[in-house]
C-alpha cells in the first residue's frame, strides 16, 4: 500500500496509539524508575511520546520518543 500522506502517516499515528496503550507494560520492566506522566503528540508530523519518570531518589527524568516513517522508495 502506498503512503499519501506523511504529516503524520497514518502509520506514524498507530505506533504512537500502540506504544500508549503498552505504557504499562514498559513501566513494569523498568528497573529503578516509574513512569508519572505520558503524553502523546500524534497530530504533530513526527508524532512524539513524552514520558516522564521518576527515580527511586524522586529525581524526574523525561525520555522522548519520535515516530519517523521514511518516504515510500521510488520503484
Amino acid at each position: 500500500m502506498k503512503t499519501t500522506a506523511y504529516n503524520p502517516s497514518p502509520l506514524e499515528v498507530e505506533f504512537a496509539n500502540i506504544l500508549e496503550g503498552l505504557k504499562d507494560k514498559i513501566g513494569d520492566n523498568l528497573d529503578g524508575h516509574k513512569i508519572i506522566g505520558f503524553e502523546k503528540r500524534a497530530d504533530i508530523d513526527n508524532p512524539i511520546l513524552k514520558v516522564t519518570l521518576q527515580d527511586q531518589d524522586g529525581d524526574r527524568h523525561v525520555v522522548i520518543i519520535q515516530i519517523i516513517q521514511k518516504p515510500d522508495p521510488m520503484i
